[in-house]
């Protein structure tokens, strides 16, 4: 318990810092000058979107800058080493889902449970959702998503300093179905809609660093799976993939030492046997 609340401590402190590093951002951006970067300027998926119009034409789509392609190039040399952290522990709309999680259990709301097939096909929303952006960003040359997206939405807060119903009540709407969804399904956003996910979800897949489990020292208890906030079946895989976001919360809740462990090979007890 101690190892499980130190892990979990650790990482809701990691994502306070990021969260609170982008809502001080936009709040600099609202009161001071137009000048000092928003929270565009910080998006490492804006890279993705301006990356066609920066290859065919040396410039950038209007919205981005110079800083959204550094923060992406982060962000892919991040999720090639360490797989789907980025997800679990510094965006801060997956901090937003995580809190969402947690303010239902304190207030004993029902969880919505996806049956597991219906899962799967939802999951592939996330690459409708990220082509659909990336072929209307080339077709108008403009941020497109900027006027939908709902970690603009909310993270800008631009519905604080500037509200305005009539002129972005599609932003409010999807922003606040968002939020509902993320209330009732953990990683709502995360696991059915977000395009950088769509992204991370390929990439970890190659990356070398994985939660991985040793079957020899498993007991089949389950609870790693009913731990998972994006409901991964981590007893019955020899390597966490798909929509792992690497919060760790398989891993502490697993009863076994070392049955779960995050390396780059093996298993840590199934190397201990082999010696």
């Amino acid at each position: 318990m101690r190892k499980t609340n130190r892990t979990r401590l650790v990482r809701r402190l990691v994502q306070l810092g990021f969260a609170t590093f982008i809502l001080v951002a936009a709040v600099r951006h609202s009161l001071g000058s137009e000048h000092l970067p928003s929270t565009d300027a910080f998006c490492p998926f804006g890279a993705v979107e301006t990356l066609w119009q920066l290859a065919s034409t040396g410039t950038f789509v209007s919205k981005t800058h110079p800083s959204n392609l550094l923060v992406g190039i982060g962000l892919l040399l991040g999720a090639l080493l360490a797989g789907p952290s980025f997800c679990g522990w510094i965006c801060p709309f997956g901090a937003l889902n995580d809190l969402l999680t947690w303010i239902r259990k304190r207030l004993r709301l029902p969880e919505v449970r996806v049956p597991g097939r219906l899962d799967r096909v939802l999951t592939l929303g996330r690459y409708v959702t990220l082509v659909g952006i990336l072929y209307a960003t080339i077709a108008t040359a403009t941020l497109w998503f900027a006027d939908y997206d709902p970690y603009r939405t909310i993270f800008s807060l631009s519905w604080l300093f500037e509200f305005d119903w009539l002129a972005h009540w599609p932003a409010y709407v999807i922003a606040l179905s968002v939020i509902a969804g993320g209330l009732l399904i953990p990683r709502f956003w995360c696991r059915y809609l977000c395009p950088q996910s769509a992204i991370l979800s390929l990439l970890q897949r190659i990356s070398p660093l994985k939660v991985r489990r040793n079957a020899a020292t498993c007991v089949d208890c389950k609870r790693c799976d009913r731990a998972c906030p994006t409901r991964l079946n981590v007893s019955t895989t020899a390597a966490v993939k798909g929509n792992c976001i690497g919060c760790l919360e398989c891993v502490d809740a697993c009863p076994v030492q070392d049955t779960l462990t995050v390396n780059l090979g093996r298993p840590k007890a199934e190397v201990k046997e082999g010696m």
